[in-house]
Parts: C-alpha cells; structure tokens; sequence
C-alpha cells in the first residue's frame, strides 16, 4: 500500500509542479524532475510521513519496476523512427553522427581525466578515468523523447535526434565494455578478450534478436482482434513481457551475457512500426496510454539524485571536468559529422545541444562499475550522480531552445492564445447563468 500512495503523491507532485513551471515556459520533463528532489529523501523525505515523499532511498529504489517498465516503453517509441523509408533518406546520417559523436566524447573525457590523473594520482585512479570516459558516450533518450512530444518537434533535426540517441545505447555498450575491460586489466593486470569483445557483441546480438522475434510474433498476434482497444492492450502486453525477459542472465562456457531491455524494447518497435499496417495507431495509442507511467519515472528520477555530492569540493572538480568535456565532446563531434555528411545548417548547429542530457543509462553502466572494487566504483557512481544531476536539470531546456531555435518548434501565435482566452471567459458568464437557471428550475419543481 505504501509504494501505491508513494506512486500517486509522486504524480500528483510531478502534475502540480508542471503548473508552475509552465509560467516560466519550462519543460515538463525538468518540473517533474524538480518535483522529484523536493519529495526525495533530502527534502520532503526527512519529515519522515509514511506516503508523504520518499523517506529513504530504498523506498525510492523499491519503485524501480517503474522506471524499468518507463524505459522499456520510450525504447519501443524510438523504434518507430527506425521506419524503412525513413532510414533511407536520413540512416546514413544517423550512423555516422550516432557512433561519431559518441566515441568523440569519450576520447575527449579520457584524455582530460588521464590528465586529471597525471596530476593528482590521489584523487583519481587510471581505472576510474578510462571508466567515466565510456560512459560519457550515453546519451538519456527520455528527456529528448519527452521534450520532443510535449512540443510536438518535427523536422530534419527531430528526424534524426531520436535515431542517433537510440544508436547511443548500442555503441555506448560496446565503448563501456571495452573500456570496463581495459579498467579492469589495469587493476588485476590481465586482459580477456572475452570480456572485452565478446560479452558486448553477444548481448548486443542476443538484445536485436530477441526484439526481433517479440515483434514478428506481436504482428502476426495483432492481426487475430478487430478491436484497437485490444490490439493496444496486446501491444501493451509485449512491451511489459519484452522488459521482463530482458532481465535474464546466461552463463555459456564461462561466457556471461544477457540483454538491454533498451535494444530489445527499441527493436520490438522498428519490427512491429515496419511490418503491422495498424502500427500508426497503436503505437500512438501507447505513447498515450504510457504518459503517466513515464511522468512517475521522472519524478522517480528526480527523488534518486543525491544532493549530497556537493559536500565534496573535489568530487565537484572531477564532475566540472567530466561534464564540460563530454559537453565539447557531444557537441563537436555532432557538429563535424553532421557537416561531414551532409545535413542542414540547422543540424549542423544544434544537433549537439540536444545530445547532452545523460541518466538511465549512464547510472546503469554505474552499477557494472562497481565491479573496480575499492573506493573505484563508488566514486564513479558518485561523480556520474553528481553530472546526471546537473545534465537532468539544464539539458531538457537546453534541447527545447535548441529545437525551438532550429525551427522545429514552434509556439501558438499570440492572437490564437488571446482568442482561447477570451472565448474562456465569455463561456463562463454563460455557464454560471445555465447553473442558476437549473438550480430555479429544481425548486421550483419542488
């Protein structure tokens, strides 16, 4: 009962804040995550009132099916941008910016933090460098999804932003594990190639096939109900059990490998948008039904991030030096691949923008981190809750004025608004005059 009234206080939080947000013309995605550190354990949370915020993290944590389930249904929306007669024009592009862009910021944080190291040893291990580097190749594709529906984005930078942050998710898997692995040796001091190469490709492989056969089946399922009322809740249903099995693990020859819910979600999608003639319409019809649960998430999101990280000045400098880094890093690597290929002055100049905000992913390669023992792996967790924080907060804002600056979103005109309003006001007169008159009407009945 207690996570059920922690689920509804977080929305009607996340919901009411969105109100006050809206008058500073911010998006939603940031009042829910503000929404969200308000009534985590660092704030509303030390009152202590069972169902009145989160009181410790654990209670946050014990929501994660949430997130889990949230995730799963934004990879399945980003998997309808991966439409056959849409790569065609822009999957090229996509490609080549995806892996460009990411591998770029990666290089640039390596070298700063190798840097860092040189200098202060003490402060920061080889190991730890090398790990922060790989996952500043993850880009979140919550927010960007969020900002782009609430404003209804379109356009040749919208087109190709969703497929490039669905690319992340891949080549951030093969960049963190190569990296994990080179960490890794450098601590034990022996490399396995098993762990290096194969484990990410067999996962990444496992992950699409997966998808794939989930979305064949979900088609061929599809077409047995006349009802889009049922189709939706079928394409629901696969949504919920692709998520589900992506939580397997196998162990085959000392070979250990499972799935990313992200990929198998994402590839149910690009099948089912690619091959069901209904796809349109009930992914639509998804999208709608998932708006509230991806709310929850955010305001779940916002209550995990831990304040607690600017009580340490140098913990601070390394996430000052990771963030502008992989910010350059973002930016220009979109910005020279973008030219290189092609795309409009537009995408040219702010394609990156919209790449900065990092979260899910990036805290789920945190918990692999673990894996460096010692002091490593917390304060890797810490520095990368330490950039989400700040990515989660800034980014969504800055992908909206990005997207509004390439023209890609754009506001009602002012007279329609004023319209709306006085429309507003003159029914109100009229609606208290029709109450009045039925209330007469009853009595004098009486």
């Amino acid at each position: 009962m207690l996570a059920l009234l922690n689920v509804a206080f977080a929305l009607l939080a996340g919901l009411m804040m969105t109100r006050l947000f809206n008058k500073w013309h911010l998006p939603d995605v940031t009042a829910f995550l503000v929404a969200g550190v308000l009534i985590g354990p660092f704030c509303l949370g030390r009152l202590g009132v069972p169902g009145l915020g989160f009181a410790t993290y654990e209670d946050v944590a014990a929501l994660n099916v949430i997130s889990n389930v949230a995730m799963g249904f934004i990879a399945f929306s980003i998997g309808n941008e991966f439409r056959l007669e849409q790569l065609r024009k822009t999957g090229r592009q996509a490609l080549i910016i995806g892996v460009f862009q990411a591998v770029n910021a990666c290089i640039l944080v390596d070298i700063a933090l190798l840097g860092f190291h040189t200098l202060r040893p003490d402060l920061l291990s080889a190991p730890v460098a090398i790990t922060l580097g790989a996952i500043a190749t993850a880009t979140a594709p919550a927010a960007t999804l969020m900002v782009v529906r609430q404003y209804k984005a379109h356009g040749e930078l919208t087109s190709l932003l969703l497929p490039i942050v669905a690319l992340d998710d891949a080549v951030g898997l093969i960049v963190f594990a190569v990296s994990f692995g080179i960490a890794r040796a450098l601590i034990s001091g022996a490399i396995s190639l098993v762990s290096v190469l194969v484990e990410p490709l067999l996962e990444i492989f496992c992950s699409l096939l997966l998808g794939a056969i989930a979305g064949t089946i979900l088609t061929k399922l599809e077409t047995m109900f006349h009802s889009n009322t049922n189709r939706t809740s079928m394409t629901i249903a696969f949504v919920f059990l692709t998520v589900s099995l992506s939580s397997l693990r196998f162990e085959i020859s000392g070979v250990n490998f499972g799935f990313s819910s992200l990929l198998v979600c994402m590839m149910l999608g690009t099948v089912f948008c690619n091959y069901s003639p209904l796809s349109d319409d009930l992914m639509g019809r998804a999208d709608r039904w998932s708006q509230p649960l991806l709310a929850v998430f955010f305001v779940i999101s916002g209550a995990e991030l831990q304040l607690e990280v600017f009580g340490h000045p140098m913990l601070v400098l390394i996430g000052v030096v990771y963030i502008f880094f992989r910010s350059i890093g973002k930016y220009f690597g979109a910005y020279l691949s973008a030219r290189g290929t092609g795309c409009s002055p537009n995408v040219v100049r702010y394609l990156g923008v919209t790449l900065l905000p990092q979260a899910g992913v990036a805290l789920g390669m945190c918990v692999t981190a673990q894996g460096l023992g010692g002091a490593d792996g917390p304060l890797v967790r810490n520095i990368i809750l330490f950039s989400v924080l700040v990515y989660e907060l800034v980014g969504p804002l800055m992908t909206k004025e990005a997207l509004k600056a390439a023209g890609e979103i754009t506001e009602k005109p002012k007279e329609i608004v004023e319209r709306r309003a006085h429309a507003l006001a003159a029914a109100q007169p009229k609606e208290l005059a029709e109450r009045h008159n039925a209330r007469r009407g009853r009595k004098y009945s009486r």
